[in-house]
C-alpha cells in the first residue's frame, strides 16, 4: 500500500477517509479548512492512496485541540482503519511511519486519548497497549491518556485540571463541538433541529480555537454533550438517536 500525506498543494483533490464526497459537501470542505489552518501548524495527516477510512492524523501536542499537557509529544488525533482494510497491517504500518516522523522531529514519544473501553471515535485501548503504549493519566468519566516515550525518563504526560471532571454548571442539553472530525458540520445542525422542534432544551458550542479547545471541561473536544452539567458522551449522534437519547433523560 502507498500512502499520501496531504499538503496545501494537493488537500483540494484528495478525499479524506471519513468524509468520502465532492468538495462541496459541508462536511469535506468544514473539515479541509479545519486541516488546511493546521498544517502550517505541524499537523500530518497520512493516508492511504485508496478511498477509505485508511489514516493517522497528528500534530505536535502543543498545538493540539485537547486539554493535554504534553509538551514535546506528538499527539495522535484521529487513527482509522476499518472496512476492508482491517487485517492488512496497514494501522501497523501507519504508526510505525507516525513513529519514525516524530523520532525524526525529536519529539519525546507520542500521546492519545483512549478509555477503559472502546469507545466510538476513540483508538482502541487493547490495540495501543498491544503497541507498547502506557496509561500517563485518567479523568473522569472513563477516559485514559496512552502515551508511548522514545526515552526512558521522558516526562508524562497528563491531563489538564480543568477537564478531569467532565462537568459544566448548566442544565438541559450543551454540546460542544469542533471541525475537527467532518461528521459534526452534517449531524450537530441536525440535532439543533430536532432539539428546537421537541422544545428539548438545548445549546451548542462551537470550539473555534485550539485556545479554547485546550481549556475544555472534558478530554474529547471534536463532540462532547452534555445533560444537566455531566457529560453524556462523545459518539456523533443521528436525530434516531439523540431522540432515544433525550426520552430516556428528559423524565
Amino acid at each position: 500500500m502507498e500512502y499520501i500525506r496531504l499538503t496545501h498543494e494537493n488537500i483540494e483533490k484528495e478525499h479524506i477517509c471519513c468524509a468520502i464526497s465532492n468538495n462541496k459537501d459541508i462536511q469535506v470542505k468544514s473539515k479541509k479548512e479545519w486541516l488546511s489552518e493546521r498544517l502550517d501548524e505541524g499537523l500530518v495527516f497520512l493516508k492511504a492512496d485508496a478511498r477509505g477510512k485508511c489514516f493517522i492524523e497528528y500534530i505536535p501536542a502543543e498545538k493540539a485541540w485537547v486539554p493535554v499537557d504534553a509538551d514535546g509529544y506528538m499527539f495522535i488525533n484521529c487513527f482509522w482503519v476499518s472496512g476492508h482494510f482491517k487485517g492488512k497491517g496497514y494501522s501497523n504500518d501507519l504508526l510505525r511511519l507516525c513513529i519514525e516522523d516524530s523520532r525524526a522531529k525529536g519529539k519525546k514519544g507520542l500521546c492519545v486519548i483512549s478509555s477503559e473501553k472502546k469507545l466510538p471515535f476513540l483508538s482502541d485501548p487493547k490495540y495501543l497497549a498491544h503497541k507498547g503504549f502506557q496509561l500517563a493519566d485518567s479523568a473522569k468519566p472513563n477516559f485514559t491518556l496512552m502515551y508511548l516515550p522514545f526515552e526512558y525518563n521522558a516526562d508524562i504526560p497528563k491531563f489538564k485540571e480543568c477537564a478531569r471532571s467532565a462537568h459544566i454548571d448548566e442544565d438541559g442539553f450543551v454540546l460542544f463541538y469542533t471541525h475537527g472530525c467532518p461528521f459534526t458540520a452534517k449531524y450537530v445542525p441536525v440535532i439543533e433541529n430536532v432539539a428546537s422542534e421537541r422544545n428539548i432544551p438545548f445549546r451548542s458550542v462551537f470550539v473555534d480555537s485550539g485556545e479554547k479547545a485546550r481549556n475544555s471541561p472534558v478530554c474529547v473536544t471534536n463532540y462532547a454533550l452534555f445533560y444537566d452539567g455531566e457529560f453524556v458522551t462523545n459518539e456523533i449522534l443521528s436525530d434516531k438517536k439523540f431522540i432515544v437519547l433525550a426520552e430516556k433523560l428528559c423524565k
